[in-house]
């Protein structure tokens, strides 16, 4: 028998636990039962009534149904991969050596992406991200290089099937942007992209410099979670903001609606602005920058542990510029290191495609750990 037949047997023997204990960490039996409940509840007597509240239940159960059939999926890969190896064994061939390289990375794959789940504990991390863009200074440089950090995150969304909605766009002066907000809708998506937050640094030769000279530029990334809870803790008085309507414009194409619909509040305590200018009416867009603002205030409150919304006084450091989290490099070398985890590339071309998985992954667990770089 090809050796390496044994090799993966003893590794899918070593991983076996990993695979049991993932069951407990994602509460599978629980799962199960929470399933039975959310299927006795569509079937009473005047469910679709409440369409909202049809829709939610709908949508758990959906997530719920999704979390059971990958775990019970990797159950199957696992059996089928050390049957493999077993049929290897006695028929002494070595045409399923492929397919079973093939499964075990898939499989290794797929448990550490549960594994990375069950560190996403926070209270709003299975919710929306709400992700906003902000060019630093250097003008047509940081704004090209903050459409670039907007085109690898909406690239992400996409590779791990979430959707993503314009919120507002504001074009750069010459190229690039000036600013963007963006919502990624999708379980899980905050408790993913929450440390992407911070300052990202460029190094690179300018395509903007005709001396081709070296350019540092940064750009900001704030992400906060959707918080769609209208509770009194959260309420947003009229008087406690100050309304413009303006003229939308910008690169959403079909996304963007040119006429003076779009709204931009500005919180008078803080000093937080937002801004919608995607729906067709002003009453929308109006509604978004509320749900926008109340996200940002609920996120401020609890990070620093204060006892009200109005305690916030002032803009917090978060929203300030600080230190980068994360270096990218294009020249005289290419390489993406993250400050924080020490989590490093060579492959810039990837990343900025929105291979962001090994940085994401990295943060989690040293979130999980505490074993963060030593600065």
């Amino acid at each position: 028998m090809n050796i390496e037949f044994d090799s993966y047997k003893q590794k899918l023997g070593e991983i076996r636990p990993t695979l049991e204990k993932l069951a407990d960490s994602l509460n599978i039996e629980g799962l199960k039962n929470e399933l039975e409940r959310l299927h006795a509840m569509q079937e009473a007597p005047g469910f679709w009534d409440n369409a909202e509240k049809s829709q939610q239940v709908v949508y758990k159960t959906k997530t719920t149904e999704n979390k059971i059939e990958t775990y019970e999926g990797m159950l199957a890969s696992w059996d089928d991969l050390m049957t493999i190896c077993e049929m290897a064994a006695e028929e002494d061939d070595d045409s399923m050596l492929d397919e079973l390289k093939e499964g075990f990375e898939a499989l290794s794959a797929d448990i550490e992406r549960c594994r990375l789940q069950t560190l996403l504990t926070g209270t709003y991390d299975a919710n929306n991200a709400m992700v906003s863009f902000q060019a630093g200074a250097g003008g047509t440089e940081a704004q090209d290089w903050c459409q670039m950090l907007y085109r690898m995150y909406t690239r992400w969304a996409e590779a791990h099937g979430y959707t993503y909605k314009i919120m507002d766009y504001q074009e750069g002066d010459e190229a690039g942007l000036k600013s963007a907000d963006i919502l990624i809708e999708g379980e899980n998506a905050y408790g993913f992209l929450k440390g992407e937050n911070g300052v990202h640094r460029l190094v690179r030769v300018s395509p903007f410099d005709a001396n081709a000279r070296r350019q540092t530029s940064f750009a900001a990334i704030e992400v906060i979670p959707d918080i769609q809870d209208d509770s009194q803790d959260v309420e947003i008085k009229a008087e406690d903001y100050e309304m413009q309507v303006f003229r939308s414009s910008g690169a959403g194409g079909q996304h963007i609606n040119k006429t003076s619909s779009a709204v931009r509040l500005i919180h008078k305590a803080t000093g937080i602005v937002v801004a919608c200018q995607t729906e067709r009416s002003q009453f929308q867009n109006k509604e978004n920058c509320l749900r926008m603002l109340r996200s940002k205030l609920v996120e401020i409150k609890e990070r620093e542990h204060l006892d009200k919304i109005s305690d916030i006084k002032g803009v917090q450091k978060k929203i300030e510029w600080g230190s980068q989290i994360r270096n990218y490099v294009f020249m005289p070398y290419t390489l993406v290191k993250d400050t924080r985890t020490g989590c490093e590339t060579s492959n810039v071309n990837a990343v900025m495609d929105g291979a962001l998985d090994p940085f994401i992954n990295a943060y989690l667990t040293c979130a999980a750990t505490g074993n963060w770089v030593t600065k």
